[in-house]
């Protein structure tokens, strides 16, 4: 059938749909039998698709959910150039300061799993509305703070309205973009809040030596409400109900519900009369025929964020074995981006004895690297995609993707052992400023192609795997900035970077591993939590 087209399935048909993860699209052929429909709940017919909208439109919506991510990027890390007048001025210890940090990414990594149920039922713009305004606030008191404890507080209100775009962000890409586009979208997304690290000790050093700290939290009160206007009138919601599992799971428990009532009460009319003497026959008994609901029905039934618990969908894609090392590798990967990013401020203070301003500009060289690895790392991701689906007779499946993360996995470790002890021997800028190119690159080109791996392989819940890897990542986060000082001050750049290089050999291991057993190990979660239904 052409993607074109459209087709309504009656209330009876619509009992008879099965839906499917990992099944191929199906014939409409199977709808004039009677065997039950399997779809591909990725393709399931819907009004309006929004995998048919024009390029233009698509770009737009791309170009607005990365600047959205940007600002969210950028909020973790644009106060670091301001902690010393912020201490100052409102009387704060270093630990408030610390504190702060690591509540901020914690609370910015875990909350996407509220979001993300919010999202499955209520679409993407209503939460990328309420995220955004909540984020706004957050920022305007903190600009207005006259205590470290209403500091912290706030960030935590903006972590976790910035935290939505992290989920929803690329659940919009999955709704809009076929598999084979995915990776190149997905680097060409994640580009924006890879640059958040380099991005933000520029401009929060250029404001706070400009004007003061709180010039800092007003100019994201400022790209906050530009993000907010362009959600409201520029961005048209991609959710589809009949392509999340959640909203179908939640739907079918209804239907079920609304079915056997009908049942049970028709089995109450067939005895009553029985009892009467008109014992009444019918050419098929009642368990053979299927109950009508009228179209009317279905689509009068409304769900309510009541309905959906995210717990269930949360253990769904951390239960399955496929995910579990994808997900740690993508933790310890943050892991070691925030640690570099946060040391280094320290080391090149310090050592190089470089203001705000210059380290911002030291540390744009790990954002371009970055921002370069992400979109060349997606790239080739669907291009691998591509090249193994035509040796495979036609036929891909998700672990393909992890293929192209091979050419980047020599080449992390000895990066991160050069950064160690670049900085340990305190040798020229230039040798600092290619040591970080490299790790931005490498990084951002393994999580690039992993989180398109953890799309694809959770067809149907793409903003709650996405929302896992967030929460996952922002755990990991939150350890390496409380170890990061602590380890720097005992063991030095050398020692805590060479440990972090063996952490990279065994994230590459995990990745390996589901590379090879990967696809096993999804089947059979998959054919499990079928028989679980």
């Amino acid at each position: 059938m052409a993607e074109s087209q459209s087709t309504n399935l009656s209330p009876i048909e619509v009992q008879d749909v099965e839906f499917h993860t990992d099944t191929q699209p199906y014939s409409p052929s199977s709808i004039l039998s009677n065997e039950p429909i399997k779809l591909d709940i990725e393709h399931a017919v819907v009004e309006d698709d929004p995998r048919l909208w024009s390029n233009t439109k698509k770009t737009a919506i791309l170009f607005i959910i990365s600047g959205a991510s940007m600002f969210a990027g950028l909020a973790a890390n644009i106060q670091n150039p301001a902690n010393a007048e912020i201490e100052q001025q409102l009387h704060a210890s270093s630990g408030d300061i610390s504190l702060s940090l690591s509540l901020f990414i914690l609370i910015q990594g875990n909350f996407p799993v509220i979001w993300s149920a919010i999202g499955e039922i209520k679409g993407r713009k209503l939460v990328y509305l309420l995220s955004t305004a909540l984020f706004i606030i957050g920022s305007a008191i903190v600009a207005m703070s006259k205590t470290i404890g209403l500091v912290i507080g706030m960030r935590i209100v903006q972590a976790s309205g910035s935290s939505a775009v992290f989920a929803m962000g690329a659940a919009t890409l999955a709704d809009i973009y076929e598999p084979h586009q995915r990776g190149t979208m997905m680097g060409v997304y994640y580009s924006a809040p890879l640059l958040g690290p380099s991005l933000g000790p520029i401009f929060g050093g250029a404001l706070t030596q400009g004007f003061s700290w709180r010039a800092v939290f007003w100019f994201l009160v400022i790209w906050g409400g530009i993000i907010f206007l362009a959600f409201l009138f520029l961005f048209k919601d991609t959710f589809r109900k009949e392509r999340s599992v959640t909203y179908q799971n939640v739907l079918n428990s209804r239907l079920g519900e609304q079915q056997s009532s009908e049942a049970k009460d028709e089995s109450q009319n067939i005895s009553k009369s029985e009892v009467g003497g008109e014992n009444q026959t019918t050419s098929k008994d009642i368990e053979a025929q299927r109950t009508v609901i009228p179209a009317s029905a279905i689509k009068d039934i409304k769900l309510s964020i009541a309905d959906v618990n995210p717990l269930p969908a949360y253990l769904s894609v951390v239960g399955r074995k496929n995910n579990v090392p994808i997900l740690i590798a993508s933790g310890f990967t943050l892991g070691l981006t925030f640690s570099i990013a946060y040391t280094s401020a320290r080391t090149l203070s310090m050592y190089y004895h470089y203001d705000a301003l210059m380290t911002g500009l030291v540390l744009l060289a790990f954002g371009v690297g970055s921002v370069t690895g992400s979109i060349l790392g997606g790239r080739w991701s669907d291009r691998t995609l591509t090249r193994l689906k035509a040796a495979n007779g036609g036929i891909s499946f998700p672990e393909m993707r992890l293929e192209s993360t091979k050419i980047a996995m020599l080449w992390l470790p000895l990066s991160v052992i050069g950064y160690a002890w670049v900085c340990q021997e305190q040798v020229n800028i230039a040798a600092v400023c290619v040591m970080l190119f490299l790790i931005g690159f490498l990084t951002a080109w393994i999580y690039t192609i992993t989180l398109a791996y953890i799309v694809d392989a959770n067809t149907g819940r793409s903003s709650m795997a996405v929302a896992a890897n967030s929460s996952v990542r922002g755990l990991f986060a939150f350890v390496a900035a409380e170890i990061a000082v602590p380890l720097q001050d005992t063991i030095g750049d050398g020692g805590l970077y060479t440990i972090w290089a063996g952490v990279m050999v065994v994230v590459e291991c995990m990745i390996l591993l589901v590379l090879y057993k990967g696809r096993k190990w999804r089947e059979a979660s998959v054919e499990r939590e079928k028989q679980t239904k």
